[in-house]
């Protein structure tokens, strides 16, 4: 499983869509049905759980798409 895979599968166990979502990294933000507060603030732990990094609700407000997201992983752990 490479980093953007396993990234993905984090993601998804973080934010807990009630309906399953095909997600890959290019997949906006705003076209997910439940991207809400609720599932950035999984995220949010999820950085910190999983990653050992901090990010705030601002980090996530300035990200357009999952891979936006992954790509906050490398900057907020170096």
């Amino acid at each position: 499983m490479d980093d953007a895979s396993k990234f993905i599968e984090d993601f998804l166990a973080a934010v807990d869509f009630q309906d399953p979502v095909e997600v890959i990294p290019a997949t906006a933000l705003a076209d997910l049905p439940e991207w809400d507060s609720l599932a950035a603030l999984g995220v949010i732990v999820m950085f910190d759980m999983e990653y050992g990094a901090t990010i705030t609700g601002e980090d996530l407000k300035n990200c357009a798409t999952v891979g936006d997201i992954h790509g906050l992983v490398a900057k907020k752990k170096g």
